[in-house]
């Protein structure tokens, strides 16, 4: 019995029998007289108390010998958001979900952190019930055992996507991990839509996908995103080639569906965490609510819109260069830049449709680019010219292995970059949770309530939201008449 990060045996024991989804991903019941691991919710007969244990992850049940269940498919389940809550951990998974340890050991991710491999073994035994390298394992044999069973996707790509160039070796750990070999998985599921492979990506709920369109639906980049009432589409180029992506909402179930293109398999865990991250879809609203709700104005705003998430932005640079251009101007004004911008120094990919056929300028292009010739002002100019110099340099970077204080310091070294563009920053493009822009001439409206209230005083009433303040600043936006994004900055 593993308690590290997890509710108590009892309530495991009431969760499982009750299949509450509340609890879903917060711990996995695993049955030793069957060999396999399931979710509270699994629909399975329960089995008897006495055969069964519980972990706080797949990868623990996993390690321990268990293989995941067919029926329930823990690969759907949401992560355990309480982990968000411990900075060292959350950052260390949003590494090891970006990928770092395909091509790099754990070692190199402890460095990240500053922490010695020792210490950062230790913080995910204690918490996860599993070592970094294990818990990589386990995801990508649960993403494996997704694509096969969701997709029509060749066997071979499938191995590619899990992070494995051998089949053989593929082959080899899916029988391991799962207890088949993945033809014979392939074989049960039956029958599967040909075409573009659409996956399914699970969250906590609420979630006001509405309201998450609009919002990037008025930030939207021309010609790279087109974003309707019911869906996000947008051109991503991954190794080199370009495809598209769609995300819509299941009408059914708690639940986005993401529909890749033709795309490099390699790239799918890639697109998967960023689309993750645009949607915020591993955030735990209750525990996000319990912190903010004491103050009535967010009370109100909670329960107008209690499905308001953080939206991402789906590369850094992006977003930065959108928050220059968004400086002292209106949202509508900022894309009419961003268009310019994409239309002059952007690349054109043959082969796309017409209004998803640009590639974002890439920083080195923009170091030395003539950009008050799209009606950018000197200044303003000269600013995003500093920022793309610093991210074409990696003096500035979106890592998230980095703490919000880290990033800020970072950012507001740089010329023209004052506080609010590097919270905006590291709301948008790195989903800090605890980024507050105290300078926006909205929020320090709203919390006046008539009165503008100073940036010193707006901080400081913004203390007691911690850590959680980025979400208080989407509900503050939504209070105002016009959600907005203006700035005090020079």
């Amino acid at each position: 019995m593993h308690t590290a990060s997890m509710p108590t045996h009892d309530q495991c024991e009431q969760a499982r029998l009750a299949r509450d989804a509340r609890f879903d991903g917060l711990f996995f019941t695993a049955v030793r007289s069957t060999g396999i691991y399931c979710r509270p919710v699994c629909p399975a007969p329960p089995p008897r108390p006495k055969n069964v244990s519980y972990y706080p992850s797949a990868a623990a049940a996993s390690a321990a010998g268990y293989r995941p269940c067919l029926r329930c498919r823990p690969e759907l389940s949401p992560d355990d958001a309480s982990l968000l809550q411990d900075h060292t951990l959350h950052r260390a998974l949003a590494l090891l979900n970006e990928g770092i340890l395909q091509d790099q050991s754990a070692t190199a991710l402890a460095t990240a952190m500053g922490l010695s491999a020792r210490q950062l073994q230790r913080l995910f035994v204690a918490r996860l019930g599993a070592t970094p390298a294990q818990l990589h394992s386990t995801r990508r044999l649960l993403l494996a055992k997704q694509l096969l069973t969701e997709t029509a996707l060749p066997v071979t790509h499938i191995a590619l996507a899990a992070g494995f160039n051998s089949l053989r070796r593929f082959n080899s750990a899916f029988l391991a991990g799962c207890g088949m070999p993945p033809s014979a998985l392939r074989r049960q599921r039956g029958a599967v839509n040909g075409g573009e492979p659409v996956l399914r990506l699970a969250y906590r709920p609420p979630l006001d996908f509405a309201a998450m369109l609009a919002f990037l639906r008025k930030r939207s980049l021309p010609g790279i995103e087109c974003i309707n009432d019911d869906s996000y589409q947008r051109v991503i180029v991954a190794n080199g080639s370009a495809s598209l992506i769609r995300v819509t909402a299941d009408p059914k179930r708690p639940e986005l569906r993401l529909q890749l293109g033709t795309t490099d398999p390699r790239a799918i865990p890639a697109i998967v965490a960023r689309v993750r991250r645009v949607f915020d879809l591993d955030a735990d609203l209750a525990t996000v609510h319990a912190s903010l709700q004491h103050e009535p104005l967010l009370a109100r705003g909670i329960a107008q819109r209690p499905g308001l998430r953080i939206p991402g932005g789906w590369d850094g640079f992006e977003v930065a260069a959108r928050a220059v251009l968004g400086q002292q101007v209106s949202v509508a004004a900022a894309t009419t830049l961003a268009r310019r911008l994409v239309e002059r120094f952007g690349e054109h990919l043959p082969g796309m449709p017409e209004g998803l056929d640009r590639q974002f300028p890439a920083p080195a292009t923009l170091v030395e680019a003539p950009l008050e010739s799209i009606g950018l002002p000197r200044t303003r100019a000269a600013t995003l010219r500093a920022v793309a110099l610093a991210c074409a340099e990696g003096r500035l970077d979106f890592s998230r292995a980095q703490t919000l204080e880290q990033f800020i310091q970072q950012a507001v070294a740089l010329p023209g970059i004052g506080p609010w563009t590097a919270h905006y920053m590291a709301l948008r493009a790195m989903g800090m949770p605890d980024a507050f822009p105290a300078g926006d001439l909205v929020l320090q409206q709203v919390l006046g309530q008539g009165q503008r209230l100073s940036e010193r005083a707006t901080e400081a009433r913004s203390q007691a939201w911690r850590p959680w303040r980025a979400y208080a600043v989407l509900h503050l936006w939504h209070l105002s008449a016009e959600p907005s994004e203006p700035t005090q900055e020079p």
